[in-house]
């Protein structure tokens, strides 16, 4: 499966919202969402009583490429005794005494070889993805693409544009090396356009067709706020990559309505007058027989769900789990029928649930828990094998300190010596924080750990703490051979 890296988009400066304190904190990475920018913030000393001192580590780059295969088959499994005396002494911080749940695993067999409180359910925030990955990979071929087609009805003078999922159209020509603007509408336009040419049409009328997985433009359990303030945007299955939510900018409300003027402009360009028929007429599906005019490819869906890990796309992870769902012949039209169909997914991979509340895909929704098990049963799941497509999706995770919502993290005095390691998923609110991902420890033996924990002072410095806290117990475990 091919991987494609994405640089995170890095604002100049935000300025923290007063709405609640969700939306304001997630964009310093105190909360799931679209981008999680992340800052560099000095956080507390940290208490450390008996860390080990730092080890010369693998070189980051093999430590990658060595994650969830065999490479590190035959180096030494750390014992139970070695990580409850390293990761104990790491979390010895005030910030973690009121509860922290953990899960170490083995990388290669998934056995599980260390944990801590990790069936007691939790705050997952962001680190929820992971499960709606799980979902999508198992509803889902991830080698398949979005195709945003325009047809023509038989018997009807009538176009229709159908949606069938890619919300990061571009609005112009697409570029074949992106992810986000991959599909073109321009193109699209083209070949409408040379379809049409030899029946000297120049004026059509044009309808939107958004039947595709659909269900509930929002989360009834979404702060309403977060969308307002650029945290994430509607649910629906067609939208441009140019304007996906950033932090105090929104969407339009309409991504939709947005995509269909942009058409209707391209086609313009073409000399193709196109009036657009009332969103009234956009709920009714286009026949079968219709007769393709043209049409534009997405990014692969593994791809498009690698850059909603990467970036913590809500909306977009929403959107991906929806349409998995739907693919796998569930219900999606009503509030809570996503949360469902990953909880039915968890259960047919034995992956425990007890505890577990849900009620969206992406971690957004306040007062849902998960424990350090659950989590830790999906990265099984990957690093075993045991759903091959989802092995991939885990092993290209943001890195520490490098990529996504993991660039500024392992950056502080207490971490630095292992940026470049560790992959993960981040998920930080002031209600709770968790890390779940891969790393290799020193003696090059790969590792899966979940972390999560709540209780900490419910203060922005209090998440911060808990927050540098995570990472250096994700530190210590990199650096112990743990013998």
């Amino acid at each position: 499966m091919r991987r494609v890296m994405l640089a995170s988009v890095v604002g100049s400066a935000v300025a923290l919202v007063a709405v609640g304190g969700y939306a304001a904190a997630d964009v310093l990475d105190v909360a799931p969402g679209i981008l999680t920018l992340d800052r560099p913030v000095a956080a507390p000393a940290p208490i450390l009583s008996g860390s080990p001192a730092p080890v010369l580590l693998p070189e980051p780059a093999a430590s990658v490429d060595a994650m969830l295969t065999d490479t590190g088959a035959d180096a030494p499994v750390p014992t139970r005794a070695g990580l409850r005396n390293a990761l104990r002494a790491a979390s010895d911080d005030p910030a973690l005494r009121s509860g922290t749940g953990i899960s170490v695993r083995d990388g290669v067999t998934g056995d599980e070889l260390w944990s801590q409180d990790a069936a007691t359910p939790r705050v997952p925030a962001s680190t929820q993805k992971l499960m709606a990955a799980l979902a999508v990979a198992d509803g889902l071929d991830l080698d398949d693409a979005m195709t945003t087609a325009v047809v023509a009805p038989p018997g009807s003078t009538d176009l229709v544009l159908v949606a069938s999922g890619d919300t990061l159209l571009a609005p112009g020509k697409g570029d074949p090396d992106a992810v986000a603007g991959r599909a073109g509408l321009a193109d699209l336009a083209t070949r409408v356009a040379d379809s049409l040419a030899p029946s000297g049409r120049t004026s059509v009328r044009l309808r939107l067709d958004l039947t595709h997985a659909p269900g509930p433009r929002y989360p009834s359990t979404w702060n309403p706020n977060d969308v307002r303030d650029g945290f994430a945007q509607a649910v629906v299955m067609t939208g441009l990559a140019t304007q996906l939510p950033r932090a105090l900018h929104p969407s339009p409300a309409r991504p939709e309505a947005e995509v269909a003027k942009a058409v209707v402009g391209a086609l313009k360009a073409r000399g193709v007058t196109a009036t657009l028929l009332p969103e009234r007429t956009w709920s009714t599906p286009a026949p079968a027989t219709a007769q393709a005019l043209g049409g534009v490819e997405s990014a692969t869906y593994a791809e498009v769900l690698d850059l909603a890990l990467d970036r913590s796309e809500n909306a977009l992870t929403e959107n991906l789990a929806r349409q998995a769902a739907a693919a796998a012949g569930h219900r999606t039209t009503r509030q809570g029928d996503t949360a469902d169909y990953i909880r039915e997914r968890l259960a047919a991979h034995d992956v425990p649930t007890k505890g577990l509340v849900i009620t969206d895909a992406s971690g957004l929704s306040p007062g849902q828990r998960a424990s350090a098990a659950t989590l830790s049963g999906v990265l099984r799941l990957a690093a075993t094998g045991a759903v091959e497509e989802l092995r991939g999706v885990v092993a290209g995770l943001p890195v520490g300190g490098l990529s996504g919502t993991m660039a500024r993290r392992f950056r502080a005095d207490a971490t630095v010596d292992v940026a470049g390691v560790p992959r993960g998923k981040t998920g930080t609110l002031r209600a709770g924080s968790a890390l779940a991902g891969t790393t290799v420890d020193a003696a090059g033996r790969p590792l899966t750990f979940v972390l999560l924990v709540d209780g900490f002072p419910n203060t922005y410095g209090g998440t911060l703490r808990a927050r540098a806290a995570l990472d250096r117990i994700v530190a210590a475990l990199t650096r112990c051979g743990c013998r």
